[in-house]
């Protein structure tokens, strides 16, 4: 089993639940090492004195805040004062409905694990959320590093989400967004929007995979028994030679659905009558 990552309580109201905080990702990406060129040896990285040049171990090594030219050494216990409380304590301040949360400021998720006396207060509070179809919102201090998070509830578990703080998220004025006054025509509207409805399915994870991590193992695999390796052909998207306005590719697209649905139907009545639309604007424009 992983090695817990945080121990401490969450407290809800005057309930304390000792809980342990797990990683509930793992990546899986391919570990790839680094090697010499020549003589195929690992390339290890050390930890050198930018004075003297000479490995230092890690045991010796401390930490250090530069302040007025000069540093400030601190050790764990430091670190701990500096947040006693939030250091062994998620505090849960308010719930709030999830949905009033955007999904930028969702970062990295963890399980929770009950401590062995603490199942009742634990499920306590896991079926109290789903009934009010709430989640707790709370902060916390892990690896030096104050913490916001948001506690939720994923099939039987509490589970904890990192979520950014505001200010941490870059402003859209940065960047060259339409305004959300652009306007799109309504027949584009109606195209796009039943080409949605004809694409539409229930959200299955299972059904997506990992396959470049896939084909990349089965590369590696063939070219240590000395084969070759066939990539898997790109599946080429060729557009019509009709195609060129906006609402042909989205036209093109709806036809090109092999998507079954009970939307099918009424989308070709929607379709025909946004194309028949648009044709009319057309000739009035050539009149």
């Amino acid at each position: 089993m992983a090695r817990s990552l945080w121990t401490g309580t969450i407290a809800f109201g005057l309930v304390n639940i000792n809980v342990k905080l797990f990683s509930a990702i793992q990546d899986s990406s391919l570990d790839f090492d680094m090697l010499d060129e020549k003589d195929k040896q690992r390339i290890r990285y050390k930890r050198v004195n930018e004075k003297t040049d000479k490995e230092v171990k890690w045991e010796k090594i401390v930490k250090g805040y530069k302040l007025n030219d000069s540093y400030v050494i601190l050790d764990q216990k430091d670190f701990e004062s500096a947040a006693a409380e939030k250091s062994k304590q998620i505090n849960i301040t308010s719930f709030v409905k999830e949905d009033e949360i955007d999904t930028i400021f969702y970062e990295t998720f963890y399980y929770l694990e009950p401590g062995k006396t603490d199942s009742k207060p634990y499920a306590l509070l896991r079926d109290a959320m789903i009934k009010t179809k709430m989640v707790g919102m709370g902060s916390f201090v892990m690896r030096n590093k104050e913490v916001l998070c948001v506690i939720k509830v994923f099939k039987n578990a509490l589970i904890l989400c990192k979520i950014h703080f505001e200010e941490e998220i870059r402003p859209l004025d940065d960047y060259k967004i339409p305004a959300a006054s652009y306007k799109v025509s309504p027949a584009e509207i109606k195209m796009a929007t039943s080409l949605i409805d004809a694409m539409q399915a229930d959200f299955d994870i299972s059904s997506f995979k990992d396959e470049y991590t896939e084909n990349l193992l089965k590369l590696i695999k063939r070219k240590a028994k000395g084969k070759k390796y066939e990539a898997p052909k790109p599946v080429e998207r060729k557009l019509p030679g009709d195609v060129s306005t906006l609402l042909d590719q989205l036209k093109a697209s709806l036809a090109g659905s092999s998507t079954k649905t009970k939307a099918a139907a009424p989308v070709k009545k929607t379709v025909k009558k946004a194309i028949s639309k648009t044709a009319v604007k057309r000739r009035r424009k050539k009149v």
